[in-house]
């Protein structure tokens, strides 16, 4: 659905990305995500068409981003980190002015502009001016200008910034929603976007690819040492002190006190050993309470900064 090929562009003497190659598939939602400056943005506005490349390809529905640029547009909808919104427009106004611009029929207009309004959750605030609506609405009323021509391609750009909470997860939602029939691609900073929104997830930094992989196989390729969370009713420094003895345990952590004399532990083991069944033993022998035994991943934000911060100890 989406290739790209040795994607370099630079601004000056400064490059932006260099030689990034990845590929996206029919009804995937892939996660771009870096840091700001990293080279996200500059990457859409050329999968979008905004500007050609230094060098290398990208393919969408299989048109080239160049020279093909008109057809890659029809079958793409791009909502851009700032949305241009025209705030003295009403929402339908503002939709049937992008209808237009699209080339949407007028015959056809109508029922496309209430269907992506439903779809995003806009139509009750249809007539309302869009310089009063909330951040969140307005938010909504970009991804409905992206999707009035039924693109198969969606390329979003930051597209929770400056929301609340509640806000931001209304947009993900609608997000996974959209996936299967239509390609998303989502760049952010914010790493809890990618894991509860993505499927795949692009890393980069500093204009370069540093991984690419589902959040859970990059877990499982970085992570050196199994974690376990355990939590035990029992006296806080020996429990600790005979877990730490069991064969293949590398660290124990005592953490917080979840109750009076119940206590959270992070185990730290051997990544090729399961020392689940030792663990147990040890707290049914001592006769302590065990009340939670289960392993725990990375989160996205650990792998993130590991890789940034490998790939940095490397350019030294």
């Amino acid at each position: 659905m989406i290739e790209v090929e040795n994607l370099t562009k630079y601004y000056g003497n400064l490059a932006a990305i260099e030689n990034i190659t990845f590929r996206v598939e029919k009804g995937e939602i892939l996660g771009f995500l870096g840091p700001n400056g990293a080279g996200k943005t500059t990457t859409m506005r050329i999968l979008a068409g905004f500007f050609p490349p230094t060098s290398g390809t990208a393919r969408v529905v299989g048109y080239d981003v160049v020279n093909d640029s008109i057809e890659v547009r029809r079958r793409i909808g791009y909502m851009p980190e700032t949305v241009p919104l025209y705030k003295d427009m009403r929402v339908t106004e503002y939709l049937d002015f992008v209808a237009e611009v699209k080339g949407i029929s007028r015959k056809t207009r109508k029922d496309k502009i209430e269907k992506v309004m439903e779809e995003c959750g806009a139509a009750e605030v249809s007539h309302r001016l869009i310089g009063k609506l909330s951040k969140g609405f307005q938010q909504r009323v970009g991804l409905a200008q992206a999707l009035l021509h039924d693109p198969e391609v969606l390329i979003l750009d930051e597209p929770t910034i400056g929301l609340d909470p509640k806000q931001i997860i209304e947009i993900r939602q609608l997000i996974k929603s959209l996936a299967g029939e239509r390609t998303i691609i989502l760049s952010t900073h914010i790493l809890p976007e990618v894991s509860m929104t993505c499927q795949r997830v692009i890393i980069i930094n500093e204009g370069k690819i540093i991984a690419m992989d589902t959040p859970e196989n990059l877990n499982k390729q970085l992570q050196k040492l199994t974690q376990i969370l355990i939590q035990v009713e029992g006296p806080s420094k020996e429990v600790a002190s005979q877990l730490g003895k069991v064969k293949g345990v590398v660290k124990v952590t005592k953490k917080e006190e979840v109750s009076p004399g119940v206590w959270n532990y992070i185990v730290e083991s051997s990544k090729d050993l399961d020392v689940r069944k030792e663990l147990v033993q040890t707290i049914l022998t001592h006769q302590w309470g065990l009340l939670e035994l289960h392993p725990m991943g990375m989160s996205l934000e650990d792998i993130f900064v590991k890789l940034v911060t490998a790939e940095e100890r490397e350019a030294e």
